[in-house]
């Protein structure tokens, strides 16, 4: 039992003299280990190419939603600005209505003197009319 190679040996091809039986040894655990590895290889890219599709194809659906967001975007940006120019419109009015109220307000004050300084409608002193 000692002398029979196990799975995890490795042959030893440092010395001199090789058997046959040896090298076909050898040559059919090379095989074996071949097909171990082309298998997993296959096995890796498949999971490769699966994992390639299903990258590509949030991708797409993200552009899709970038395309939509891009649209959206677009779309508030005109409401944005539109919304501005309403807005300056706005204050220029307000502006306006302020300086007509604020010149109301001044026409009563002064109506409001212009009444105090006036004499009652009774009174006509300084006309030459004497009450007595």
């Amino acid at each position: 039992m000692a002398n029979q190679p196990s799975d995890d040996e490795v042959f030893d091809f440092s010395k001199n003299e090789f058997t046959q039986e040896n090298l076909i040894n050898a040559l059919n655990e090379m095989v074996h280990e071949y097909r171990k590895l082309s298998q997993t290889f296959e096995e890796v890219k498949a999971e490769n190419m699966d994992l390639k599709n299903s990258s590509v194809e949030p991708s797409t659906v993200q552009l899709g939603e970038t395309d939509s967001l891009q649209i959206e975007l677009s779309k508030l940006k005109t409401e944005n600005q539109s919304l501005r120019l309403r807005s300056c419109e706005l204050e220029s009015k307000n502006e306006r209505l302020n300086q007509v109220m604020g010149s109301w307000t001044q026409s009563s004050v002064s109506l409001s003197k212009l009444q105090e300084a006036q004499k009652p409608l009774n009174d006509k002193s300084g006309l030459g009319f004497n009450v007595g």
